[in-house]
């Protein structure tokens, strides 16, 4: 996956417009080294459109504009495993973050559940 594929999923995510990105990107006045200038709202859109190569020096901006981290805007593997985990990506990656405060035997839990769940995936699958 390409990150103007991410930042189009995050938008759908957030219910962000294309237009209302560019309208929060153009805002923060980004600077393009090589002219000096911010993107026009016509290259923000062959960004998000693939056609536009994204420049590095936009990343935090784009951050920025979507509220996230930076590396978010890298990470695919988590969202993008299966279907299920695509369509329940926003739920996976709240629960991945409180993971931490959560103490040792809930972790346990939780992973002899999921071990549960993968089998009955797989015995399913065998059975076909």
């Amino acid at each position: 996956m390409e990150v103007w594929e991410k930042i189009n999923y995050l938008l759908t995510e957030k219910k962000m417009s294309k237009k209302g990105f560019a309208n929060k990107l153009v805002g923060l006045a980004p600077k393009l080294k090589l002219t000096g200038e911010t993107p026009s709202y016509q290259t923000i859109l062959g960004y998000l459109y693939g056609k536009r190569e994204i420049k590095v020096e936009l990343i935090p901006y784009i951050a920025e504009a979507l509220g996230v981290e930076e590396q978010e805007l890298f990470t695919f593997e988590l969202e993008y495993s299966s279907d299920y985990n695509y369509k329940r990506s926003k739920e996976v990656r709240e629960i991945v973050h409180l993971l931490p405060y959560a103490p040792q035997s809930v972790i346990l839990h939780i992973k002899e559940q999921l071990k549960k769940y993968k089998k009955l995936h797989d015995e399913s699958i065998k059975s076909f």
